[in-house]
Formats: structure tokens, sequence, C-alpha cells
């Protein structure tokens, strides 16, 4: 019998590996994106998946612009919250298992180490609360949930997407003669695309609910982030550290929000690439 899934979100850089690996791997997919299925709309969710049927729902879509969502938290809580509590509403009409993903946000960085799913949370911002919110939605209304904790995905895909990456950013940066300055102070574990999505299927297939971290494997500064990737990518513009101090956001960020992946490791699934070894996949496959 073929295995049916469903993917909200399909125009991001995850929503595209998400659809590509299950297809690979047979499963009998569709998905819409944000033009196709507004998430908010709670009929428009239900109406979309009645029509499908699914037995699984992957929900790559989200408010991530962290600082407008200080002047906007109900558009950033209508997105990452309320529309989850749709998704899940809708799942449960049709008994779909959801995997749902979410943000090392939700932690407030103080711990000084990468975080574990036991860790309490702690979200220091309206992005961040909203993003947490999420995951209780789904865990209140479903028995059956995968909620997967990421952190700073890109993907060859973000070439493409409107909101792009921290990799074509820099890129972009990179340009221009101006020198180009990166916080060294705030730690995260940036993560490839393809092999979250990967990852993501493997504890999906498997059968796994629950709250799991698929980060990028190992803690990186955004300076030592964007050093690994000019290295990568063959150009050397003038970069320099700086910190939270000097370059201050709107938003409250964790410092210190990398994921450990000690757990989805111990449920039998392959270790994330290495960030080296991932920007290399990613400018192979980043022309094409």
């Amino acid at each position: 019998m073929s295995r049916r899934a469903a993917v909200f979100g399909a125009a991001g850089q995850l929503g595209v590996e998400l659809v590509r690996e299950l297809k690979h791997r047979g499963y009998e997919t569709t998905s819409w994106d944000r033009a196709q299925v507004d998430i908010t709309d709670r009929a428009a969710v239900e109406n979309a998946l009645a029509s499908f049927d699914a037995q699984v729902v992957l929900n790559a879509a989200a408010y991530n612009q962290v600082d407008v969502a200080e002047k906007e938290p109900q558009a950033a809580y209508l997105v990452n919250a309320l529309a989850v509590r749709n998704l899940a509403l809708a799942c449960r009409q049709i008994d779909a298992q959801l995997v749902h993903f979410s943000t090392d946000y939700v932690f407030d960085g103080e711990a000084g180490r990468s975080y574990v799913e036991e860790d309490p949370t702690h979200p220091l911002g309206a992005y961040a609360v909203s993003k947490l919110s999420g995951e209780l939605y789904a865990q209140a209304y479903l028995e059956r949930v995968l909620i997967v904790r990421t952190s700073g995905v890109f993907g060859p895909a973000g070439i493409r997407t409107a909101r792009g990456n921290f990799v074509e950013l820099m890129l972009r940066l990179a340009q221009s003669p101006n020198p180009i300055r990166v916080v060294e102070d705030h730690v995260a574990s940036p993560t490839f695309a393809p092999a979250l999505a990967s990852r993501t299927i493997d504890l999906m297939a498997t059968g796994k609910t629950g709250v799991f971290h698929i980060g990028g494997g190992a803690p990186y500064s955004w300076f030592e982030f964007a050093r690994l990737l000019f290295e990568a990518a063959g150009v050397k513009p003038a970069l320099s550290p700086t910190n939270e101090r000097e370059y201050r956001t709107p938003a409250r960020r964790p410092r210190y929000s990398a994921l450990s992946n000690a757990k989805m490791e111990r449920s039998g699934v392959e270790p994330m690439p290495s960030l080296p070894e991932a920007l290399k996949t990613y400018f192979a496959t980043r022309g094409k």
C-alpha cells in the first residue's frame, strides 16, 4: 500500500527538500505553498487534507522574521501557533500523524552548552513565544505528533526562496567592497536542509513521536559559520567579528542555542554531516 504524505510550506528551503526526499523514498506526496493553501485558514487546511487523505502531514511553513515579529507579534502567532492548531485539528479528523518543525529559539541560551530535549524552555521574544506555542498546540490536540527543533537552516533552495538564508546573505555582502561584521558571541547549530529532511523522515518512518532535536551537529558562532562558508565558496572578503553589544537587534536572541542530537542518534538515525562537509555539498549543488 502506498504511503501518503502531505507537505505544507513546500516552497521554502526545507519544504523543497522534504518533498524531494519523500518522493525519493516512494511516498505518494502532495504539497502546498502559502499561495495555494493559507494554513491560518482552518477551513482551507481541512479541505486540502480531506481531498488527499494523508497518513502523515509535515508542516514546514513558518513566520521567521524574528525582528519584525517584535512589531507585529500577532502575525507571528497566527502562523506559528494558531495555524499549527488548525493543522493538528485537521490531522485528528483524518487520523494522520503531524510532523512539525520548531526552533532552538525556544531556549534562552543561558545554559552555556548544547540543549537537550528535556531542558526547560524560556523564549525571549515574540517569534520564540509563537514557536513554543505551536509546539504546545500540536501536543495538546494530538497523541501522535513529532516535533523537530532545528537551528539556522540553510539549503540550496535558499538561492531561489524569498527569504534566502545566511549563506546567500553573506555571499551578497561579499560582492561589496565594504567590510562584513558578524557576531562571534552568539552560538547555534547551523543545519543543512537536505540532511534535516532526511533525518526527519527517518524518525517519522520508524514511528517516533515527541520532541527531537536535529541541529547541525556541532556548535558554531555565526562568525565561524561565515568564515567557513567563505572558505568553501573560495572568496576572501574583509570579515571581522562583532558582538551583541555592538550589533543591536529589535529582538532578543539566545546567545548559545546549539542543539544536541544525542536523542536522535540513540534512536538509530545517522549523525548529521559536519558543517564543512555540508557547505561543500551546498556549493557543489548550488549552481545546478
